[in-house]
């Protein structure tokens, strides 16, 4: 009966208690989730977001380049979402420049290189993990030399490139869209 009276119908005016969570869940989940993914969405913000999330995503420090990823994004008031996402595509990386950080860490500081496989850190690993970073501690920070020598020119032309290729695409010159007040 009251389906035929239109009662409950869209666009009658009555929206019952689905509604309002639907209104609640609008403004309190969906407008905040629009305005992180709009946040820096200029083709240079965005093209920097992507470089420096790359290029801190294979920093030779296993474990905490997602979260200064994050922080950076957070001071430099970039796109958190496309920093975060770049650094776990180019987690890989990481993998692949661990050893030649190491080895061009050793080579700049005039220090021996560290002689390892990924299996002999897996064996000292499974004896004791912090005897392990201990042991590693020296070469590492002559690894994070490396990368603090490599990572601004590598920023640098990841954020050419990246640019060159979202300059193409149509977004926003200027900044997220503004969204209507609610009603």
């Amino acid at each position: 009966m009251y389906r035929k009276l239109g009662v409950f119908a869209r666009g009658s005016g009555y929206e019952g208690p689905m509604g309002k969570v639907r209104e609640a869940l609008r403004r309190r989940v969906v407008e905040p989730v629009k305005q992180q993914l709009w946040q820096g969405v200029t083709p240079r913000k965005l093209a920097l977001s992507l470089a420096l999330g790359v290029v801190i995503s294979v920093m030779p420090v296993l474990g905490i380049t997602a979260v200064i990823a994050l922080g950076l994004s957070f001071l430099l008031r970039l796109n958190h979402v496309a920093v975060v996402a770049a650094n776990y595509a180019a987690y890989p990386g990481q993998i692949l420049l661990f050893i030649p950080f190491f080895q061009a860490g050793a080579w700049l500081t005039g220090k021996p290189p560290v002689t390892f496989s990924f299996d002999q850190i897996r064996a000292e690993m499974a004896v004791g993990v912090w005897s392990t970073i201990v042991r590693y501690a020296d070469a590492n920070a002559r690894a994070m030399v490396a990368w603090l020598l490599f990572a601004p020119l590598a920023t640098w032309l990841l954020y050419a490139l990246f640019y060159r290729l979202l300059a193409r695409l149509p977004l926003p010159q200027t900044g997220p869209p503004q969204s209507p007040p609610p009603p």
